[in-house]
């Protein structure tokens, strides 16, 4: 009976082991950026990202602009989203107010560009090249 106490405590270990391989792979030499959670208050829509540096160097500025369009598939408003300092490896969480907008008429996110992309050693094209946009909520995300 031991014997299997330890192999049910262990299995969790082996697999957020490999979960966390997964992650590493799926992120090598990219820039993650997943729409966590988006939350309305009275007077603005918070979006809230996970974002994980996959490339070997750190980003020291990384800004995007964002295309947000309503359910309907129309822009609703073009901004800037910065991201600050991104280091390599550590995931981060960045949030934004999107004043005088509903999170429940977002249909869906536009990583439209890099406006800012900077860090000794990496190319300047890299922040936009290298994007893996993702959701984990209703709001459809790209780039």
């Amino acid at each position: 009976m031991p014997r299997f106490r330890f192999a049910f405590l262990a299995a969790p270990l082996v697999l957020s082991a490999q979960i966390a391989c997964a992650q590493e792979a799926n992120t090598s030499g990219h820039i993650a950026v997943e729409l966590n959670a988006a939350e309305t208050s009275a007077d603005a829509c918070t979006l809230s990202f996970m974002v994980t540096n996959g490339l070997k160097t750190p980003v020291e500025k990384a800004v995007y602009e964002v295309a947000l369009f309503d359910k309907e598939g129309q822009v609703s408003r073009l901004t800037l989203f910065d991201f600050g300092a991104l280091p390599p490896g550590r995931p981060r969480v960045r949030q934004f107010a999107v004043p005088q907008t509903s999170c429940e008429n977002l249909g869906r996110v536009l990583f439209n560009g890099a406006s800012t992309c900077e860090g000794d050693g990496i190319a300047a094209d890299v922040c936009e090249t290298g994007l893996r946009p993702s959701s984990r909520t209703d709001i459809e995300v790209l780039g």
